[in-house]
């Protein structure tokens, strides 16, 4: 038949001059599109030098904490590549503690730093940055004693000055810092900042909204989100510019409402409401629970100044007994909010601080996660889960909570019931979330491997590794230039191959006219 013919054509048709030029555009289109996209996709692994660390002590007021960090090295100054790669809990209590005695800090901060040392080259040591950021519980320390809280800096300078690090200073943050950071860190571990596009760049996300930051710490509580009039000229409000763009966040730090420090006003209330001044009934501590305690432990923080009674004994022991009674400690722990001082306007929850109306999305971490863990809960729920949850841990008595908390200490454990309740009243009275607005709070540990902590952002910001400019990795080729290249060597690649295609088609055509002039040629 004719079409046994069609491939012998195709050949021949191939072998002359235009074909020819078809074939080699073809081959190097295909070539060149291969050859730029492994370029492009794999220009980490061809310029990647190593890695970089950076280490963060949080000095909270109840323990210190320390984080290391690491990035490619080409990838400083510029986006998206930070990740946490260490973690270690310093033993003992936050450095506010320490007042008296600096000196001592060194001794619980080498257990955590020789792990650092193991976990970091050698040879980066004195390239690697120490940065250490002391929050509420030294924010105390220096109103109560500023002189204290100077010597317990001064302290820590002395000690990183003989570690291999590159120590950038020890330094007291405050409380709209603390926030903003927090803010920072669980935007930028969301995403919320930058993402890959097609190209492996990293760009804005496309009308993606940031989250608001929930932080509960042992002084001090923060909360930080993007109001929804963000024109409207609240006193918290800050701008923060990251990677080109403005966001407007407001952000307040209210002190002595952490969780250490509500529990001491606690402690404090009930002994002024009490008959006798060495039994003591606390209504949120489990039945049958019962501890002593010295007044200097819930009457000398500066929190429960005004608390102190007029025979006030700094080593006098107060016996506190656990009644187990949900509903007395709801009450009780409403009367830690101020709630008149507000006099009924909406923009303004307690301690006459204003506040807009929360909006969107919220990340609930630090202390507001450790409590919700206890209670079995996680993620996102509804308030009547919340309620019912903390109701029945509540009623239960010390000896059954040993055995429904999986990692027990006592400490934590007693406190449990308290801390749940003034959650509970913080976000609902305190921030004014509702049955509607609660469920869009996600309370979380981490994200992936990273700590949802303001030591994250803390070190972004000192290292200007997130840029007020908008600056993004560069790559071989801009976004723009390689599409528009990808895009031409594809259409010359289509094109080539329809030319081939039509001249074989052309060609098969001759040779069927030719076979049939050759049939109906008379001999």
């Amino acid at each position: 038949t004719v079409f046994k013919y069609f491939p012998f054509c195709c050949f021949r048709m191939l072998t002359r001059t235009p074909s020819v030029v078809a074939q080699v555009f073809l081959l190097l289109s295909i070539v060149l599109v291969i050859a730029i996209a492994v370029i492009q996709i794999n220009q980490q692994q061809i310029l990647s030098p190593g890695l970089k660390y950076g280490i963060v002590f949080d000095a909270g007021s109840s323990r210190t904490t320390v984080y290391v960090y690491e990035w490619p090295a080409e990838k400083e100054n510029d986006t998206g590549v930070v990740s946490q790669t260490f973690k270690c809990n310093v033993k003992g209590p936050g450095i506010s503690s320490y007042e008296s005695n600096p000196g001592a800090l060194a001794k619980p901060f080498d257990d955590c730093l020789n792990k650092v040392k193991e976990r970091i080259p050698v040879h980066l040591h004195k390239t690697t940055s120490v940065y250490l950021g002391a929050t509420a519980g030294m924010r105390l320390l220096r109103l109560q004693n500023e002189t204290a809280a100077n010597e317990v800096l001064a302290s820590i300078q002395n000690y990183f000055r003989a570690q291999p690090f590159e120590f950038r200073g020890a330094q007291i943050i405050t409380g709209p810092e603390e926030g903003i950071y927090g803010w920072i860190t669980a935007n930028y571990l969301m995403g919320n900042f930058l993402e890959r596009n097609l190209w492996r760049a990293w760009v804005h996300p496309y009308r993606k909204e940031t989250v608001g930051a929930l932080d509960l710490g042992g002084a001090s509580t923060q909360i930080s989100f993007i109001a929804e009039d963000s024109q409207e000229n609240f006193n918290s409000t800050l701008q923060v510019k990251l990677y080109g763009y403005n966001y407007n966040v407001y952000t307040h730090s209210f002190q002595c409402y952490g969780r250490d420090e509500a529990e001491k006003r606690l402690l404090a209330l009930l002994f002024q409401k009490s008959n006798t001044s060495s039994n003591v009934d606390n209504p949120c501590y489990p039945q049958n629970y019962n501890t002593t305690l010295t007044m200097k432990y819930f009457s000398g923080s500066l929190c429960t100044q005004s608390q102190r009674p007029t025979n006030y004994y700094p080593n006098q022991l107060v016996n506190f007994r656990g009644t187990g009674d949900p509903g007395l400690c709801q009450e009780m722990v409403s009367l830690l909010f101020n709630f008149t001082a507000c006099r009924g306007r909406e923009d303004c929850p307690f301690n006459g601080i204003h506040q807009p109306e929360v909006k969107g999305n919220f990340v609930a971490f630090s202390g507001f996660y450790y409590t919700i863990n206890a209670l079995n809960l996680s993620g996102h729920f509804s308030v009547a889960d919340f309620n019912s949850s903390m109701w029945f841990f509540c009623s239960q008595s010390w000896a059954q909570l040993q055995f429904m908390l999986p990692n027990f200490e006592e400490l934590y454990a007693r406190s449990y019931c308290f801390s749940a309740n003034f959650i509970y009243y913080l976000l609902v009275h305190g921030y004014n979330f509702d049955a509607e607005t609660w469920p869009q709070i996600l309370f979380q540990k981490e994200v992936g491997n990273s700590s949802i902590a303001w030591s994250l952002g803390y070190m972004l910001s000192l290292t200007n590794m997130i840029p007020a400019e908008a600056k993004l990795i560069q790559l071989p080729l801009q976004p723009s230039l390689f599409a528009g290249l990808l895009v031409f060597l594809i259409a010359t690649a289509l094109l080539c191959l329809l030319f081939l295609i039509y001249l074989c088609i052309v060609s098969r055509n001759q040779k069927n006219m030719s076979r049939v002039e050759h049939v109906f040629i008379p001999e």
